[in-house]
């Protein structure tokens, strides 16, 4: 697949993914109004659109190095873990720090996104690359 479509199916798919869960966890966990959490989902794009290529880029580099050891199905979802919990975790530090909170309030926030990063890692890996493999097929049956 060309860079032009891994840049397109790796943001579709952190977008996409970020729309359907981000406004899952804000209206059935965290109580905010539709209103609220369209709002919240439209501010989070712009942020996606500059992380999704990078986070794609660094999760197949992780999925190399480990698969140069090991491989299977057990060791490519802990590396998918690995991998969205290494680079999410640091991105929502920044953006928590940026939004005026103390550095106590950062490490507070980001120990209450670890499960959450945990339980999403692989999912998302999966559904990345289902996007990526959807955009490809759509490459070969439009050339």
């Amino acid at each position: 697949m060309s860079i032009k479509r891994e840049t397109i199916a790796d943001t579709f798919a952190l977008i996409t993914f970020g729309i359907v869960v981000g406004m899952s966890v804000e209206l059935f966990v965290a109580g905010l109004s539709i209103e609220q959490s369209l709002h919240s989902r439209l501010l989070s794009i712009p942020v996606n659109l500059l992380i999704a290529r990078p986070y794609g880029i660094y999760r197949d580099w992780i999925m190399a190095q480990a698969r140069r050891v090991v491989s299977g199905s057990v060791v490519d979802a802990v590396m998918d873990i690995v991998a969205f919990l290494t680079f999410q975790l640091p991105v929502y530090a920044v953006l928590v720090g940026t939004s005026g909170a103390s550095v106590d309030q950062v490490i507070t926030a980001c120990m209450g996104q670890l499960g959450a990063l945990i339980l999403m890692g692989r999912p998302y890996g999966i559904y990345m690359q289902m996007c990526r493999n959807w955009f490809a097929e759509r490459t070969i049956q439009t050339a």
